[in-house]
């Protein structure tokens, strides 16, 4: 079930806005560059930022997401026509023989258990052709970024548009590695409507993620930095063993 704040109508209609600019987006580009994909599924698309991103580059493009709210944002942006959008979760990814499969923000990390990741895994998998890849990223637990979300308890107020002034409020919830837990708090100061998303992240040691990476048929290629992130994740970049 996703959380919330990808979700909920509401909720996910203000997420672009209050989500801060996509520094990211720019280096999954050249990666899809690098690997010469022409044929890329963007899993766990969202709202649709980096796949419309992809098809802007003129790539055949599919956007997955459980979250109807979340692709009906994504559906309405400009651009949206050029992109296959499915609802649905990573281990029922549309068979599309894509050159790459893409994961980015947090979504290699929704998945807590080892079954359900190894289900995930192994629907990419069969999204991609013989000898595609699989890119996505994963907080590294030795940053202990929960601590510095502990200590960040200001809230963001944005004016958006359709919505007027949004607060939102970060909430560290519970620590109980290798799972982390928070609360996003949403106050529409327009009708007063207060809205709570709950989210929980699991955090995997690299070496953990490239031995679910080769029990699911894949051979990792590299490990990199995120460059908008220096130090604190790794971008991971596999290929279907066949």
């Amino acid at each position: 079930m996703p959380d919330a704040i990808f979700a909920d109508p509401r909720l996910a209609a203000v997420y672009d806005a209050l989500d801060g600019p996509r520094d990211d987006l720019p280096a999954y580009l050249s990666i899809a560059d690098e690997l010469g994909a022409r044929r890329v599924v963007d899993i766990g698309c969202g709202t649709g930022s980096l796949a419309l991103v992809l098809a802007g580059s003129g790539r055949t493009v599919v956007g997955v997401d459980p979250a109807a709210a979340s692709l009906a944002v994504a559906r309405s942006k400009d651009g949206a026509a050029a992109v296959e959008w499915h609802l649905g979760g990573a281990a029922k990814t549309p068979q599309c023989r894509a050159d790459v499969a893409m994961m980015i923000g947090n979504i290699a990390q929704v998945f807590l258990t080892d079954r359900d990741w190894d289900e995930a895994l192994r629907g990419v998998r069969g999204a991609l052709r013989s000898r595609g890849h699989v890119v996505f990223e994963t907080r590294r637990p030795s940053f202990r970024a929960w601590e510095e979300w502990a200590a960040d308890t200001g809230t963001v107020t944005r004016d958006v548009p359709g919505a007027g002034l949004v607060e939102q409020r970060f909430t560290l919830t519970a620590v109980d590695l290798p799972l982390v837990s928070f609360r996003f708090t949403y106050r529409f100061l327009s009708d007063g409507a207060v809205l709570v998303s709950d989210s929980t992240l699991r955090f995997r040691e690299r070496e953990e993620v490239e031995a679910s990476l080769a029990a699911a048929g894949f051979r990792v290629l590299q490990v990199r930095e995120a460059p908008d992130r220096p130090g604190r994740e790794d971008v991971f970049i596999a290929q279907r063993a066949a």
